[in-house]
């Protein structure tokens, strides 16, 4: 360490800054559905979420070896870029939390590392196979996996208890999902913790400090961990409104389905080496969860909301990410202006926050108006059944005695 340069010590700092933002933007992942069915209250979920995260850093390197030594080619890539790279991904992921979209921190990083590096040293400098086979066919392939396993485990579930006495299920489906939801907050620091130290390992190639193919240093591991379990405990709950009341109703079978499901899918990424977005995953699994139960609805107006934030986070952050390069590829007074206009934006986001925060008192609360297809079936949605609502239509329906018959009128 004794090597690390003023330059790369703050492309280090705003890579943890980075991991941080990545914490408190993908808490929902692991946490939104038990908080919603509240199998746990808000601030144990984030504790426990915070804790597995940073235990999950120190469960595998691969991711963080695609990244540093995979994405882009490391011969002639200046220290610079990999920081012109994080402020796209760090602007990218505070604007979709102030808006409540479950984007992937994953490929807000992706896209600035991509536009940044497209910038400093043309296309040649990007792997394009590597683009394709581990970022691309993940993210079309993840939720849409994740949401099919969900909603047939979902159904499953529903299957086997049926008979069952609700309060005889509803305790053990709210143990499996604290089970569950520790699981994807493991597979959760597995999988987004070594993107960070991969960025961090890649600096350090570029720097000179390492060389080319190193695996991360353990300081680099342990402050990743750390600074990912931080921001996962300070709790978005903006974001995990939106997953785990925005996107559908869920009961307790359905949040250990979709969490389960979700498990799966990105510790099996995780070990393949696949950066995998676990937002997607977890968010595909979330509507198959709601798809998978009889009755159940789909909010399809922020379900498209967020599939654009999806389609938008590679080319929007990698845009950011190419003119923050550009600036830096000026000089000193560039990298100190591409600096001032992060902390500008960052500082503008979070005050605009402030105008309808959401805090642990308020996350359960939904106000997402009904989209077209819901409104539909509650129209249709027949009138509680008992006699109390039969007496009251009655009463409703029959005139009394002291009341006038209405007759027909006459021309």
């Amino acid at each position: 360490m004794e090597h690390i340069t003023l330059l790369l010590g703050i492309v280090i700092v705003t890579a943890l800054v980075f991991d941080f933002t990545n914490g408190f933007h993908d808490t929902a992942n692991a946490m939104a559905t038990t908080i919603s069915t509240g199998a746990l209250k808000p601030k144990t979920a984030v504790a426990m979420s915070a804790v597995l995260n940073l235990v999950g850093a120190f469960l595998s390197v691969e991711v963080a070896k695609t990244i540093s030594g995979g994405l882009i080619n490391e011969e002639g890539i200046r220290t610079e870029v990999i920081f012109a790279a994080l402020v796209g991904a760090i602007l990218w992921n505070l604007l979709t939390w102030l808006l409540g979209l479950p984007s992937s921190s994953s490929h807000a990083l992706f896209g600035g590392l991509i536009g940044a590096a497209v910038m400093s040293a043309g296309w040649s400098s990007v792997n394009g196979s590597t683009v394709i086979t581990k970022v691309l066919l993940p993210a079309v392939a993840a939720p849409v996996v994740a949401g099919l396993a969900a909603m047939l485990a979902t159904r499953l579930t529903y299957r086997i208890s049926r008979g069952a006495g609700e309060k005889a299920t509803s305790k053990g489906y709210r143990a499996g999902q604290i089970t569950s939801a520790g699981l994807v907050s493991l597979a959760h620091g597995t999988n987004d913790a070594q993107k960070t130290m991969g960025i961090i390992t890649l600096a350090l190639v570029t720097g000179g400090v390492l060389a080319p193919g190193s695996n991360p240093p353990l300081w680099v591991i342990v402050s990743a961990g750390i600074a990912i379990a931080l921001g996962t405990y300070l709790g978005g709950w903006r974001i995990i409104r939106t997953m785990g009341k925005g996107l559908t109703d869920l009961a307790p079978p359905q949040g250990f389905a979709a969490q389960t499901s979700a498990a799966t899918v990105i510790l099996a990424s995780s070990h393949l080496g696949f950066s995998l977005s676990t937002t997607q995953s977890c968010s595909g699994a979330v509507m198959g969860s709601g798809l998978g139960r009889k009755g159940g609805v789909v909010r399809w107006s922020t379900a498209t909301r967020m599939f654009v934030a999806w389609g938008l986070t590679l080319p929007a952050a990698g845009l950011v990410g190419a003119g923050a390069e550009f600036l830096t590829k000026q000089g000193t007074w560039g990298i100190i202006l591409t600096g001032a206009l992060l902390i500008a934006g960052s500082a503008v986001i979070w005050r605009l926050s402030r105008r309808q925060p959401v805090t642990v008192d308020n996350v359960n609360d939904h106000h997402e108006p009904a989209g077209v297809v819901t409104t539909a079936i509650a129209a249709v949605t027949p009138p509680p059944a008992g006699p109390v609502a039969a007496a009251d239509d009655l009463k409703t329906t029959i005139p009394g005695p002291d009341v006038e018959p209405v007759r027909p009128a006459t021309v």
